[in-house]
């Protein structure tokens, strides 16, 4: 049985003790790779998006409290509501500001220490299938100086559903990757590209071939960032 995180803060360990209790109703978790998470230090989750409880599964099943980024107005709501969602691991973002405001929280968050979780395809993936990434983590990693470690869940899709219907318990697995160091300018747009392409690329990995969607021939992923950021064409003197 998983302990709770020795570096969670005291709300994070009640949900811990509370995820313990209900896991048995809702799924089986298979879990690999938790010894690839740095011990310490800060570092960003790739997390692919699926429609299941992946915020849920992946804070379980991180050796170490996962911090993830929420929308500024439940902050704003109540002082108290403020504290405990803050305390739950998450932090505040002002929506339709751009990603620079964004970055520059979860920069923060890496800089101190913590772990950021981040859903690079920006949106549920329906199908299960992995998206097009976007390239906020590879920014924050740059700028944060800290590695990504890329995460997949796998199957959580019939999780919350099976459950409503009393069907069996879903056999659902996580899987950590080696961490990546943060190679690039967070400056330069094909740095911060290629890096999001290295990432995806080790996500996809870790998947099964059916779900790796945009990322399933590495050979192409590789020619489309060529061709939107080209190299510079070499003068001779």
């Amino acid at each position: 049985m998983l302990l709770p995180p020795r570096d969670a803060t005291w709300m994070w360990r009640i949900l811990f003790v509370v995820a313990i209790i209900i896991k048995p109703f809702f799924l089986r978790l298979r879990i690999e790779g938790r010894e690839r998470v740095p011990r310490r230090g800060g570092c960003v989750f790739a997390i692919n998006h699926t429609a299941g409880p992946d915020y849920v599964i992946v804070g379980y099943a991180s050796p170490r409290q996962v911090f993830y980024m929420a929308k500024a107005e439940i902050f704003a709501f109540h002082p108290l509501i403020a504290w405990l969602v803050s305390s739950a691991g998450a932090f505040p973002v002002q929506r339709g500001k751009g990603d620079t405001q964004a970055v520059e929280q979860a920069v923060k968050m890496v800089a101190a220490g913590h772990i950021v979780g981040m859903f690079p395809e920006g949106t549920r993936s329906k199908s299960g299938q992995l998206q097009r990434g976007k390239t906020g983590v590879a920014r924050i990693a740059m700028n944060g100086n800290v590695p990504i470690v890329p995460v997949v869940v796998i199957n959580s899709e019939p999780v919350l559903r099976d459950f409503k219907k009393f069907q069996p318990r879903p056999q659902v697995t996580l899987r950590f990757g080696a961490p990546i160091p943060p190679e690039g300018d967070a400056d330069d747009p094909a740095a911060v590209r290629r890096l999001t392409s290295t990432m995806m690329l080790a996500m996809a990995e870790l998947l099964p071939a059916d779900r790796r969607g945009y990322y399933a021939d590495a050979g192409q992923v590789r020619t489309a960032d060529e061709e939107e950021f080209p190299a510079p064409e070499q003068t001779t003197g």
